[in-house]
């Protein structure tokens, strides 16, 4: 077989062990006969007899010395020797695209055949041309079976390396997600409001308004000096559950550190912003927690609605002034910054 021309779909049927039952050369009779119609030529190692993708115009018999076929696109290199053939297709149909290079691997002989001679053969040796082509189309079934076998194998690679890059990505957002998350309460860190905050400008608003909740659990630090640091754990996530359930799907809850969360909300009016504060309070009232005994929970929220100008940190200093209305009234209150 040529491996040098690349056959288009020939047959299915074609057994992966037609080429172990075929000679892998030609036989000397066979050999002489189609030499006698071909053109001597002499190569010298490294001499490129036809290139990729070149329109084929003759084959070659290999009369001493090798010749190397390269195939690229991963595909293993054939080396022949005296004997063998290749570039065949390029005498059977005239002009065909050659799919491998082919390079003198040392000093030899070959017999070159154009399409002309090949026909002048056909009529004056039909019987020789006839075996000849049998054999070769036979070949080229066993080698296009390989090639559909090996692009098999190649596909079942590239799904494996796909599915591994998938993983991998799914772990890197993973990683990316715990980085930008609090340990502790599963809610988003200040890393995680930056990038939310990063992507607003991506995100039209409707018609609605930006607002933004900070809330302070009240007297904090005694719960932890009473009943503990388990208990003011509990606690925290027992508040971050409730600040998560008050967010919509486009809308973040934060846990900025210590006792301390954000709720940036995406609300209409006044009117919606105090009945998102009022419904975190009495969410917050009625939590139960045994680790702190009779003590109930409460906290102090401050609201500010987030103008384009000065960005975070102005919309964080007007929440926080107002937080800190609702702290000087004993908290468990809510306040709004005007």
């Amino acid at each position: 077989m040529s491996p040098a021309d690349h056959p288009g779909p020939i047959a299915a049927e074609a057994g992966s062990d037609v080429e172990a039952r075929l000679p892998s050369q030609l036989s000397p009779d066979q050999f002489r006969v189609l030499a006698s119609v071909g053109v001597s030529r002499a190569v010298l190692p490294g001499e490129e007899l036809f290139g990729r993708g070149e329109d084929g115009q003759s084959m070659f018999l290999v009369d001493t010395g090798e010749v190397r076929l390269c195939f690229d696109d991963g595909l293993v290199d054939k080396l022949l020797g005296p004997g063998q053939y290749f570039g065949e297709l390029a005498v059977f149909i005239g002009r065909h695209q050659r799919f491998a290079r082919a390079v003198a691997e040392t000093a030899g002989v070959l017999y070159e055949i154009t399409q002309d001679a090949f026909e002048t053969l056909i009529e004056r040796e039909p019987a020789h041309v006839a075996r000849f082509m049998r054999r070769s189309f036979a070949y080229l079934v066993a080698g296009e079976h390989q090639l559909v076998q090996g692009l098999r194998r190649r596909n079942e690679d590239l799904l494996q390396t796909l599915d591994t890059l998938r993983q991998t990505r799914s772990e890197l957002t993973v990683a990316q997600q715990l980085v930008r998350s609090d340990d502790l309460t599963g809610l988003s860190n200040r890393r995680g409001l930056y990038r939310y905050l990063d992507e607003l400008g991506h995100q039209p608003l409707a018609g609605q308004r930006l607002a933004l909740l900070l809330i302070d659990i009240d007297h904090f630090k005694k719960i932890n000096d009473r009943s503990g640091h388990l208990a003011g754990d509990s606690a925290l996530r027992a508040i971050a559950e409730e600040v998560r359930r008050m967010a919509g799907p486009l809308e973040l809850p934060c846990r900025l550190g210590g006792d301390e969360f954000a709720l940036v909300l995406r609300v209409a009016d006044r009117g919606e912003l105090a009945n998102r504060a009022l419904g975190l309070l009495a969410a917050v009232r009625s939590l139960r927690l045994p680790s702190l005994g009779e003590s109930r929970l409460s906290v102090s929220v401050g609201g500010a609605f987030c103008a384009d100008p000065g960005g975070w940190a102005a919309w964080y200093s007007q929440a926080d002034k107002a937080l800190y209305a609702a702290k000087r009234q004993g908290g468990d209150a809510w306040r709004l910054d005007e």
